[in-house]
């Protein structure tokens, strides 16, 4: 019980974290600071579920905009605060209206870890970091 309330804490200063860093930095300074470290150690399903499920908790919850950059930014944060893999993935793709719309998710090596549902109709643009 202490351990999932410390978990959420941590996922709410991540996610309140990754969603300043978003509005005050360019897109540019954002990428450059998810390509850090790289780790080659991935999250077990176990650890990669209880911080997407942490993270999403929240973003569903706090008074500002929390979507799946915010969110995915946040969960990278855990990951690495951790010493784990984290690879945020940036992709694009039309809606029903022909507009285009953005999505971002989080991996860990294999493992799925936020925003993944439905990533495979998003054209792939970028992965922070790279490789």
């Amino acid at each position: 019980m202490i351990r999932r309330l410390l978990l959420l804490g941590e996922a709410l200063v991540m996610l309140a974290l990754a969603s300043f860093l978003i509005a005050i930095l360019s897109f540019r300074r954002v990428a450059a600071l998810s390509a850090g470290t790289r780790s080659r150690t991935p999250a077990t399903h176990a650890q990669a579920h209880a911080i997407a499920k942490s993270v999403a908790a929240w973003g569903r919850r706090v008074p500002w905009r929390a979507v799946c950059f915010q969110q995915g930014l946040a969960a990278q944060l855990m990951l690495r605060r951790r010493g784990l893999a984290a690879a945020l993935h940036y992709g694009a793709a039309r809606d029903d209206k022909g507009l285009l719309v953005a999505h971002v998710w989080v991996r860990s090596g294999g493992t799925d870890v936020i925003g993944c549902e439905g990533a495979e109709r998003y054209g792939l643009l970028a992965v922070f970091p790279p490789g």
